[in-house]
């Protein structure tokens, strides 16, 4: 197959607009078992590249998924979206629908290795020089380091002395310059080569990503609604629905009986009210 998915582009903004991304990535439907098979076929045997922008747009809510998940790096969200958009065009160039398996579940592994591999590149970076002196050390040391060899024993002497710190930092800030890490997925010049790489051997542990996603959208849409259904109520409603319910530390019956000047069993009604109301709203 001569498709080259590689030209298509998907910009992920890098502003606040972040979130009108996820948003919008988010509304574009999912695919039925029947829609995703026939477009994974028109791509397979005729190259259709039509057919390919709709498989990949129908899965970007799936890599916004993936990629929140590692957030705690300290990286820009909108990079990892982008890094495993990537990983989601090259799964999709690579599906077979004759497997019968479904999309997402072929292609989180190759969404996950492009952000992997994103993340490793980057997270050496935001190690490398944490501290002040860190940094400071970091930058001297590659004006120090004249040739690609490690340091002689006298040259991080003479570093370290220079720079007012320890031989042992000087050679732990040498080490994390000069190591590499093996590449999680085939470069592509390898990719028809027969090679391997760390992904191939893999066991698949893969939670069930789409129903994880779909679960998570049902929250979003339905606290959406709650919220809009508790906008009808009256505001002495509305705070006792809250305080009951919505909070973690619930108010008693009692405590709102003193607060409103009524009996607990009023309250009581008041709420019991209220949630019909509610119920009767978001369905």
């Amino acid at each position: 197959m001569s498709t080259n998915l590689q030209t298509m582009t998907l910009s992920v903004p890098h502003s606040g607009s972040i979130e009108s991304y996820i948003q919008a990535a988010g509304s574009i439907p999912m695919l039925s078992v029947e829609q995703e098979r026939d477009l994974a076929e028109r791509l397979q045997q005729d190259g259709d590249l039509e057919a390919a922008r709709q498989l990949i747009m129908s899965h970007l809510r799936f890599v916004v998924h993936v990629a929140k998940s590692y957030s705690g790096y300290g990286l820009p969200q909108a990079d990892l979206i982008q890094e495993g958009n990537i990983g989601l065009m090259k799964a999709v160039k690579r599906f077979d629908p004759t497997v019968g398996v479904r999309l997402v579940s072929f292609a989180v592994h190759w969404i996950k290795a492009e952000i992997h591999e994103f993340v490793l590149r980057n997270w050496r970076i935001v190690k490398v020089a944490t501290t002040k002196a860190q940094r400071k050390l970091f930058f001297n040391l590659r004006k120090a380091k004249k040739r690609l060899g490690w340091f002689t024993h006298e040259e991080v002497q003479k570093v370290a002395t220079d720079l007012g710190v320890s031989t042992k930092e000087v050679l732990q800030m040498e080490a994390r310059m000069s190591s590499h890490d093996q590449a999680f997925d085939l470069s592509a010049d390898d990719d028809e080569s027969g090679s391997f790489a760390p992904v191939q051997f893999l066991e698949d542990k893969t939670e069930d990503i789409e129903s994880q996603v779909i679960a998570d959208d049902w929250d979003n849409m339905a606290s959406k609604r709650l919220y809009s259904a508790l906008k009808t109520l009256d505001e002495r409603s509305q705070h006792i629905i809250q305080t009951r319910w919505l909070t973690d530390d619930k108010t008693t019956l009692q405590d709102l009986a003193e607060k409103y000047q009524v009996s607990a069993e009023r309250v009581r009604q008041i709420e019991k009210n209220a949630m019909k109301k509610i119920q009767a709203a978001m369905s």
